[in-house]
C-alpha cells in the first residue's frame, strides 16, 4: 500500500519512499511469525548496533550513501566538511549540522510552540471526548513515559504530537518550548523499526522501544506557560544512541541537561545517532491549540496511507521543519475538542 502525506510548505500530497521496506516487511511478517526467537534477537541492541555499523560506518553501503547525499541540501549545511566528496560514510550525513538560525527561522511570538525536528508529524488527543481521540494506536499511555512514572497523571486526557524522522532528515532535535527540566530518565526497551509497516505490525512499538524522557515545566518566569511538557525521544532499529547535547548558542559547548536547568525554545537539545527515529511530545489537557493546518491535514481525504487503512481512522501526517509553529498557548478555535 502507498503511504502518502501532506507537504506543509506546498500543501501538496506526496508519496513517501519507505527506505528498506522489503527488509522491514520480511522481518515483521515472515521472521516474526515463523521464528519469534530470531525476531527477538534481531530487534535487540546488539544486532541493531551491528546493523548500524554495516550501514552507516563501513564503506559497504556506497549506493545508499550516494542516494542520501544527493538528497542533502548543500545550501543548509554549516561547514565545508559536508561537501559530498568529504563525506566518508552515512554517519557523516546523519550528524550534519545546518545553519538553523538562518534556514529554519523561528517565530518570535512567545506564545508559539515549535516543531522539535524535521519530520512527518501527526497530532492526536488522549481525551475520549476529542474528535481526534486516537489513544492506544501509536503508543500505550502511560507506558510511553513509564507506568510507574509520577508524571503520568499530569498528562491524562492531554494532547500529543508524534514526529517521525526518516533517513533523509536533519537528525538534531530542538526544544519546542522554554522551560525548566523537572526530570530526566531512560526507559530500556527494544529497537523496533519506525517504518510505518513495522509500526502497525508491532502493537504500540513506541512504548516498547528504548526511550529517554525529559519532563519540562514551562510555567516559570520567561517560560512558554503551557504547563508540563513530556519530551520523549524514541530509539529505533539502527539508532542505538540518543545523545543529549543542549547548546544555547548554535551548536557551541554542548552539554547534557540536568534537573533544574532552563532550556530555551528553538535550541538544539539532542541527536539521534545514527538513522531515523521518533520524538513524541505530551501536553497537559487544555493548555495548547494545534495549528489549524495540522488539524485539517489529519483528515485529508487525498492522502491514503498505511496508518489510516490499518487503524480505520484518518491519521494523515504533515511534513514539517524544525522550529516551525505547531501550535499556540491555549484559547484558539482549533483546539482538539
Amino acid at each position: 500500500m502507498k503511504h502518502r502525506y501532506i507537504c506543509r510548505e506546498t500543501g501538496f500530497v506526496k508519496e513517501e519512499e519507505l527506505f528498506g521496506n522489503q527488509y522491514v516487511r520480511f522481518l515483521y511478517s515472515r521472521v516474526r511469525e515463523n521464528a519469534n526467537w530470531l525476531f527477538e534477537r534481531l530487534t535487540d541492541r546488539r544486532f541493531s548496533s551491528m546493523l548500524a555499523y554495516l550501514n552507516f560506518d563501513s564503506f559497504l553501503n556506497r549506493r545508499l550513501n550516494k542516494f542520501l547525499v544527493n538528497l542533502m541540501n548543500m545550501k543548509e549545511v554549516r561547514e565545508s566538511l559536508y561537501e559530498p566528496e568529504n563525506i566518508k560514510n552515512l554517519r557523516d550525513f546523519f550528524e550534519r549540522k545546518i545553519r538553523y538560525w538562518e534556514v529554519r527561522p523561528m517565530p518570535e511570538d512567545e506564545d508559539v510552540i515549535v516543531s522539535p525536528c524535521d519530520a512527518k508529524m501527526i497530532i492526536g488527543s488522549l481525551n475520549e471526548k476529542s474528535l481526534f481521540f486516537i489513544k492506544g494506536k501509536f503508543f500505550d499511555f502511560p507506558e510511553i513515559i513509564g507506568r510507574s512514572s509520577i508524571w503520568a497523571e499530569e498528562f491524562r486526557d492531554g494532547d500529543f504530537a508524534i514526529f517521525r524522522l526518516t533517513p533523509d532528515k536533519y537528525h538534531y532535535n530542538h526544544m519546542p518550548v522554554t522551560g525548566k527540566v523537572m526530570d530526566f530518565y531512560v526507559l530500556e526497551g527494544k529497537f523496533h523499526s519506525c517504518n510505518p509497516n513495522a509500526i502497525i505490525s508491532v502493537a504500540k512499538p513506541y512504548s516498547k522501544n528504548l526511550r529517554t524522557v525529559t519532563i519540562i515545566d514551562t510555567d516559570i518566569k520567561g517560560g512558554s506557560n503551557i504547563g508540563l511538557v513530556a519530551f520523549v525521544e524514541v530509539a529505533a532499529l539502527m539508532v542505538g544512541d540518543i545523545i543529549q547535547c543542549y547548546s544555547e548558542t548554535r551548536y557551541d559547548n554542548p552539554i547534557s541537561h540536568i534537573n533544574g536547568m532552563v532550556l530555551k525554545r528553538g535550541c538544539p537539545k539532542s541527536l539521534f545517532r545514527p538513522g531515523s527515529s521518533t520524538v513524541i511530545l505530551l501536553f497537559e489537557k487544555d493548555r495548547i491549540s494545534f495549528s489549524k493546518d495540522l488539524v485539517q491535514n489529519i483528515t485529508d481525504l487525498r492522502a491514503e496511507n498505511i496508518f489510516s487503512r490499518h487503524f480505520n481512522i484518518k491519521t494523515v501526517e504533515t511534513d514539517i521543519k524544525v522550529r516551525e509553529e505547531i501550535g499556540r498557548r491555549r484559547y484558539s478555535p482549533c483546539r482538539l475538542v
